[in-house]
């Protein structure tokens, strides 16, 4: 059960009831130097244009001071004034939404939270080399958060509950696809009788 107090739960649901369409056009994080450690695009670019927009969007929010507002017009290269670039930043890494311009600022600052703290609590302190060399993991905690880019689930507990049992499913596979081999090797460990070798056929005949 969440132990999240149910006041905050019920604003979360209040933002998101009601939604229809494709409200999160990309999911980006980067480091301070502009490489990128996660990259999720909702609406289809090619792969130059995806690292172009990367690009672009590092340099937008980089050079933002630290006491302004966490929330910009979208680039040139994905949508300008239609979407709206939504950001934490944490440390070493910067988490940004590209969202619809009609969203809510402050909702999707608390989904970035929801996310970031999700991280921080499946991986224990999360920090940037985690989502370098986990980064199936990390997809898949972004899919319990959102999906085709809506948003499905905002409740932290949850979705770590949902991450542990697909951990769970995926070792359990792991180990029965691996039984076959261990079949294998320990038939090959068995100490059999050495078979007879030079059988000649002509100790065979008094018995044709």
């Amino acid at each position: 059960m969440s132990t999240e107090p149910e006041a905050v739960q019920a604003v979360r649901n209040l933002w998101w009831c009601g939604l229809s369409g494709r409200m999160i056009k990309a999911i980006l994080v980067f480091n301070n130097h502009g490489k990128p450690r996660l990259s999720r695009f909702y609406q289809h670019f090619s792969e130059d244009m995806q690292q172009q927009i990367i690009r672009e969007t590092f340099q937008l929010v980089s050079r933002r001071d630290e006491n302004v507002c966490n929330f910009l017009e979208g680039g040139s290269l994905i949508g300008g004034s239609d979407y709206k670039l939504i950001y934490r930043h944490y440390a070493t890494l910067y988490f940004l939404f590209c969202v619809d311009s009609s969203e809510s600022e402050l909702g999707i600052l608390d989904l970035i939270q929801v996310f970031v703290e999700t991280l921080d609590k499946c991986f224990e302190n999360v920090c940037e080399l985690d989502l370098i060399f986990h980064m199936d993991k990390v997809h898949c905690i972004l899919q319990e958060v959102v999906m085709g880019g809506m948003v499905l689930e905002t409740n932290m507990n949850e979705i770590v509950s949902q991450v542990e049992a697909q951990t769970k499913l995926e070792k359990a596979e792991a180990g029965f696809s691996a039984a076959p081999a261990r079949a294998v090797s320990a038939v090959k460990n068995i100490n059999l009788p050495e078979i007879p070798r030079n059988i000649k056929v002509s100790n065979l005949s008094p018995f044709v």
